[in-house]
């Protein structure tokens, strides 16, 4: 089953961090916006905080914009195994 998930991010932090508020995912990562660094650290953070591999997780819109809608395929982690 796919999950989506909004995810509110804050690139070039100078920490990491994530909390949840007002149903959406916020991400502190260090990564700056530039080249897809930023998306690409989003992508991992969503991965480790559900225990998946990046692999199962996908940027669905939200490339050029602080607001991004995550896809999680959460069965990735049953087939795995």
């Amino acid at each position: 089953m796919d999950v989506l998930i909004t995810v509110r991010v804050h690139p070039r932090a100078s920490h990491r961090k994530s909390s949840w508020k007002d149903g959406r995912l916020e991400l502190w990562v260090n990564a700056p916006p530039v080249g897809g660094a930023a998306n690409r650290a989003v992508l991992a953070a969503v991965a480790g905080h559900f225990d998946l591999p990046v692999s199962s997780v996908k940027l669905r819109s939200g490339a050029r914009s602080r607001t991004k809608l995550v896809e999680v395929d959460r069965q990735s982690r049953q087939r795995a195994t």
